[in-house]
């Protein structure tokens, strides 16, 4: 077998595709008390200046008991002081990952801001309350299409997925309170360390990171680049 030139296979020249970040850093005098106070200063610029198409897209990546890591994009839904929290299906394969490692990672990738925001910690389940007061502020149709899709799950077509959303938009019409599903609900992030990621020039970027206390609080720490 000959080596395949690398020109004819990849339509760039990756090697020299690079941009140069901004000048002005993250310094810690400047950091906030708490990881979810920083994380509200820079999700509100990621919302209202960064440009970004979903700023609370996310990338939450799992191991299942034996290691084996997978990644997805999903959408928080809320933050506090308790932790991130995100909705999916309790038989997907993230929360099937969950059930046997608890242990997550999400990742912010704030690119146009030069920006990254990384929480490492443990998933727990949301309660049914929590769970079911969400689900009522969803819009009907994906209200629907939580009942409609068995999430990760192998299906034959794309037809028998339409299927059953009609046969589900037949029996709960617009306006009808959709029940919530009992295989669908929230994951409560716990985190255990926030790191904040800046990028700078000559990729001499800032990271400073908040690790959890054993007593409560948080500590900083810069990490090299």
């Amino acid at each position: 077998m000959t080596d395949r030139d690398p020109s004819r296979t990849v339509p760039f020249d990756l090697a020299s595709m690079r941009k140069q970040y901004r000048a002005e850093g993250l310094l810690e005098p400047e950091l906030a008390a708490s990881p979810e106070e920083q994380f509200g200063r820079w999700f509100q610029q990621a919302a209202t200046e960064g440009g970004l198409f979903e700023p609370n897209a996310m990338v939450v990546s799992t191991a299942d008991a034996e290691g084996r890591t997978s990644s997805r994009t999903v959408l928080l839904k809320h933050f506090d002081d308790r932790g991130f929290v995100f909705y999916t299906n309790y038989g997907s394969r993230k929360a099937r990952d969950l059930a046997e490692n608890p242990y997550v990672s999400l990742l912010f990738p704030w690119h146009p801001m030069a920006r990254q925001v990384i929480v490492t910690g443990t998933a727990r389940r949301t309660g049914r309350d929590e769970t079911a007061a969400y689900f009522r502020t969803r819009p009907h149709g994906s209200q629907l299409g939580a009942w409609a899709s068995t999430q990760s799950s192998v299906i034959a077509d794309r037809a028998g997925l339409d299927a059953a959303y009609e046969e589900l938009a037949a029996r709960y019409p617009e306006g009808e309170q959709v029940p919530v599903p009992p295989h669908w609900g929230g994951f409560r992030v716990v985190p255990d360390a926030v790191e904040f990621w800046q990028g700078r020039e000559n990729r001499l970027h800032d990271r400073l990171r908040y690790v959890a206390g054993q007593g409560g609080g948080w500590r900083v720490e810069r990490l090299s680049p």
